[in-house]
């Protein structure tokens, strides 16, 4: 009885295996491929640039504020330059994420559409993979 069930346990198993050996795995290095991408170097140079424009608030509200010497209107000016301030970089930062999601999913499709086209069964980032998997980095085309 105890030799029957070990037999059906390695059949499921020798059979999993089996099934197993016929996928295609690929893998893909999305750090390569997201630090390669001209979008995302554009994308870091606009955000610089506006990060400048963020500092240029910060500069102007310590001039205007160190040239007061009123204490109520060096709290409202310190107030006003902390809400434009503030304003600001959460539309700038709002704005980054969206471009950055848009990127995210422009590689997302890039891999979905050479997965399918070369009819890999399976992606997986090359960080997670130990050994195993076609390298496809280099043959993901990203702006």
């Amino acid at each position: 009885m105890r030799k029957s069930f070990v037999l059906v346990i390695l059949s499921f198993f020798l059979a999993f295996c089996a099934a197993q050996a016929e996928d295609s795995i690929a893998v893909v290095d999305l750090q390569k491929i997201v630090s390669n991408s001209g979008q995302v170097k554009q994308l870091k140079i606009e955000h610089a640039k506006k990060m400048d424009e963020l500092n240029k608030i910060i500069v102007n509200a310590r001039g205007e504020i160190s040239n007061e010497t009123d204490e109520a209107k060096i709290l409202k000016l310190e107030e006003k330059y902390t809400n434009e301030f503030n304003t600001k970089k959460a539309a700038l930062e709002k704005e980054y994420n969206n471009r950055l999601e848009n990127i995210e999913r422009s590689i997302r499709d890039e891999v979905t559409k050479k997965a399918q086209k070369d009819k890999y069964d399976y992606v997986f980032a090359k960080s997670v993979v130990l050994y195993g998997g076609k390298d496809i980095t280099n043959e993901i085309n990203v702006k």
